[in-house]
């Protein structure tokens, strides 16, 4: 565990940070593999009734600035970039530097928060700690995992190590 920072700062930023590094690894990859064919494969659906690989991302960076700015009291900005693929990397460059701004000092009061948000139509109140691990973190890897599976479905040959980084399998390895 981080001692240097506040177990909320330790927990949220440094692993936002990272999902939207291996989201921007995923996209780059997409792009460098399908060419001209990678702006279209950003409209691809997981499924015929979910949102668009773009819209799972863009949500997904979203969902890191939705949970760290309430941790610390703070309404979270909202990003507009585009929804193409060089908007996608502003929205994730811009997502880094504003969680990079924060200070984790902000973070020494957050588990006494109580925080209100919106998902879909419910209305939350949760405490914190709730807010941070019941919802936002899973929330964030939802959208996250959806865009990886429809960038897999685009013929996307993405495996483990571009979702989280950390995987590593030999040459021609196949769980088949």
């Amino acid at each position: 565990m981080d001692q240097k920072h506040p177990p909320f700062y330790t927990a949220s930023v440094p692993v936002f940070i990272g999902v939207l590094d291996r989201s921007e690894a995923m996209l780059r990859h997409a792009e460098e593999e399908l060419g001209p064919g990678y702006e279209e494969a950003l409209t691809r659906r997981p499924h015929p009734n979910m949102m668009s690989v773009a819209r799972q991302v863009a949500t997904a960076v979203q969902f890191t600035l939705r949970v760290a700015f309430p941790l610390v009291g703070r309404r979270p900005p909202e990003l507009r970039d585009l929804m193409d693929g060089p908007g996608l990397l502003a929205r994730i460059e811009g997502a880094r530097a504003l969680l990079r701004g924060l200070d984790p000092e902000e973070f020494r009061h957050s588990g006494r928060r109580v925080i209100r948000a919106q998902a879909g139509i419910a209305h939350l109140e949760l405490p914190a700690e709730q807010f941070l691990n019941g919802f936002g973190l899973p929330n964030l890897y939802f959208h996250q995992s959806m865009a990886y599976l429809a960038l897999k479905h685009a013929g996307v040959s993405l495996g483990k190590a571009d979702f989280d980084g950390l995987h590593e399998y030999p040459p021609g390895f196949s769980f088949g």
